[in-house]
């Protein structure tokens, strides 16, 4: 009888979380799957990752709209993605290696091009 009292607890508390996130599960998976392969791409110790995914989780949907937002230049949208990257920077430096953190930046200039080419 607890585990199926645990069991409906579980899934009363998933459905609950679904009607109130802001974001679909499918931007927030999206957004953690990018967030998942950048981290992967910075090779992340698990205590690196724990900090680290929940940023870059942040970040993706910001830059998603910003990428998708056919009204913005590709100057403005330069202009605010890297207003986004600049939020976090502090807060990457300081988590990673110089070298992820160069990494990083590679990654995020890729994600700028991206974003002003159309690919995404």
């Amino acid at each position: 009888m607890k585990n199926h009292t645990h069991l409906i607890i579980s899934a009363l508390s998933i459905a609950t979380i679904a009607l109130l996130a802001p974001t679909s599960f499918a931007q927030k998976g999206g957004a953690m799957s990018k967030a998942q392969a950048i981290a992967q791409q910075l090779n992340l110790t698990p205590q690196q990752k724990e900090k680290i995914l929940p940023i870059l989780a942040a970040e993706a949907p910001k830059v998603n709209a910003i990428k998708n937002d056919n009204s913005l230049s590709k100057v403005q949208k330069i202009q605010q993605i890297r207003a986004i990257h600049q939020q976090t920077d502090p807060q990457m430096k300081a988590i990673l290696s110089p070298e992820q953190y160069q990494k990083l930046k590679t990654i995020r200039q890729q994600t700028i091009r991206d974003a002003t080419q159309g690919r995404y």
